[in-house]
């Protein structure tokens, strides 16, 4: 028995469809490395496993290119398939629609990481050390730059995100999540040329320097902390389907101010999630003035997402405004300069792409506050006495270049405000919160995060978590926390390290392709020329 199981697995690995269902297992359990599991070990095998099937297979073009294909489209399904629970409740439309829609949302996705692995592997003129340790690191990193940029980006998923609570999480600092991605992607490498038995001293000595430098490098602090401020983080656990209802409004409102129990003077910092105040901030001015001077009574200021209204130019802004004591020390209005627009907006959720054409498909494009403009990329800090604040709302976090741009030197706390309702019980909070705190480890700065129904948190400038909120539970986080200020090689540097080590990489393969070249032409040119010779001693 055990030897026909054998003999049946051996054919069938050997067959395409076997290697595709191999694949598809490959690359779905990729998804256990990422929150809310985190188990960063599973993309060993799976990158192992799949790199010794393309070396069975890499002869064949499109069978490459389709196992490639395969393995990416599995992860990207499994890891970020909770973008079917928005579709499903808010789109309005049939449920193939949406299933196929998501099928085409990870189909694209999957295309970078393949153009990177099949090209790697198409590539014959070089060794398996090269292949493993150079050539696919680069075109992989290359592959996820283009998809964090390309058609406004979709950043999620980067490997690195998967491996925070690692002796790789040193390289983030210095050189971002891609940072550790690279580390990643040069381990997989490293093990499988072991494996293979080849280059095993070159193999151990890499893997062994990665895991000790990232180690060394995560006990360097590179900011300074500042004296403690009182924080209090509000989860409101408000239902999305209720929120925008009219009647809802005050009822709300009133949640959050009793959670935020604004009653005593002791100094605070108050952070409501993004739009908890489910109304046009034109609207409700007499009621945010009034809970303003309440709150700068009681020596307090308020941070909240609403939705801003300018008159003049009709154009909707997601924001971030403050109440209670205003940095400029004037009373809150509608034109208090104390605010924050988010300027990066998500597609179809907060603007509709050629809305022309897509408006009229289906409700999906219809969705509710899809017609946001854009805040500008770099804007002021927001103040709370001697502590200058970062914002970000919801998507934005995702984007660390757009956070370079806005963190200075004496920039002390991240604060990201979202709304992960739309999203439900799925698996999709709890990936969007590792990715902040790869942020807060990124700017070596601590961070906070107050979302509608969670999860609502605080980390520290090294990631490590203060305290949360569960996820779909009303109630309010308090702490002290300590800003920090400072620089990080990261925020000084962005990606120019990878980017110099990318560029040197690739001029090394092109090296080795002119070589390549040169040999495979050079004998060729000689028996060109002996042949010529020899038909001219014979003419002569």
């Amino acid at each position: 028995m055990k030897n026909k199981f054998l003999m049946f697995a051996k054919t069938f690995t050997k067959t395409l469809r076997g290697q595709l269902c191999i694949a598809l297992i490959l690359g779905a359990v990729q998804v256990f490395a990422f929150a809310p599991f985190e188990l960063p070990w599973v993309l060993y095998p799976s990158f192992i496993g799949f790199f010794f099937l393309l070396e069975e297979i890499k002869k064949s073009t499109k069978k490459l290119f389709l196992l490639c294909f395969t393995f990416n489209f599995s992860m990207f399904v499994a890891t970020v398939h909770w973008i079917y629970v928005s579709m499903d409740q808010f789109g309005g439309m049939p449920t193939i629609v949406n299933v196929s829609l998501i099928a085409l949302f990870c189909s694209y996705l999957a295309l970078f990481p393949s153009f990177a692995l099949w090209l790697t592997f198409r590539l014959n003129f070089i060794s398996k050390i090269m292949r493993y340790l150079l050539v696919l690191p680069v075109f992989w990193l290359l592959m996820d730059m283009f998809r964090g940029w390309f058609l406004t980006g979709f950043p999620w998923a980067y490997l690195g995100y998967s491996h925070i609570d690692t002796p790789l999480i040193g390289f983030a600092p210095i050189f971002g999540v891609q940072g550790v991605t690279l580390a990643i992607l040069l381990l997989c490498g490293a093990l499988t040329l072991i494996l293979q038995q080849q280059y095993n001293k070159i193999a151990l000595a890499l893997i062994i320097s990665l895991l000790l430098l990232g180690a060394l490098l995560k006990s360097i602090r590179y900011t300074q902390l500042q004296s403690p401020i009182n924080i209090t983080l509000i989860q409101g656990n408000i239902d999305q389907h209720k929120k925008w209802e009219p009647g809802n409004l005050y009822t709300s409102l009133f949640k959050y101010l009793n959670l935020s129990n604004i009653k005593d003077k002791k100094q605070e910092l108050i952070i409501w999630p993004e739009s908890a105040i489910a109304a046009l901030e034109l609207e409700i001015q007499p009621a945010l003035q009034s809970i303003s001077a309440d709150l700068q009574e009681k020596n307090k200021t308020l941070l909240t997402g609403i939705i801003e209204y300018n008159q003049q130019t009709k154009q909707y802004f997601n924001s971030i405004i403050t109440l209670g004591k205003q940095p400029s020390g004037d009373s809150y209005s509608e034109k208090s300069t104390a605010r924050y627009r988010k300027s990066h907006l998500l597609p179809i959720g907060e603007f509709v792409p050629f809305e022309k054409w897509l408006r009229p498909l289906a409700p999906y494009f219809n969705l509710p506050m899809s017609s946001f403009s854009p805040g500008h990329t770099v804007q002021p800090n927001l103040r709370y006495a001697q502590t200058n604040l970062i914002a970000t709302l919801c998507y934005e976090i995702t984007f660390p270049e757009l956070l370079r741009k806005n963190i200075h030197e004496d920039t002390g706390v991240i604060l990201t405000l979202s709304n992960d309702a739309w999203f439900d019980f799925s698996i999709g909070p709890a990936q969007h919160l590792q990715i902040a705190r790869m942020r807060a480890i990124e700017f070596a700065r601590p961070l906070l995060r107050s979302t509608n129904t969670g999860i609502t948190a605080i980390y520290n400038r090294f990631g490590q978590e203060k305290g949360r909120l569960k996820a779909h539970q009303a109630g309010a986080l308090q702490l002290k926390i300590r800003p920090a200020i400072g620089d990080t090689p990261y925020q000084s540097f962005g990606s120019l390290f990878l980017n110099i080590y990318c560029f040197i990489v690739l001029l090394l393969l092109f090296i080795r392709f002119k070589i390549k070249l040169t040999d495979i032409y050079t004998p060729i040119k000689k028996n060109k020329q002996k042949s010529k010779k020899i038909r001219n001693n014979n003419e002569s």
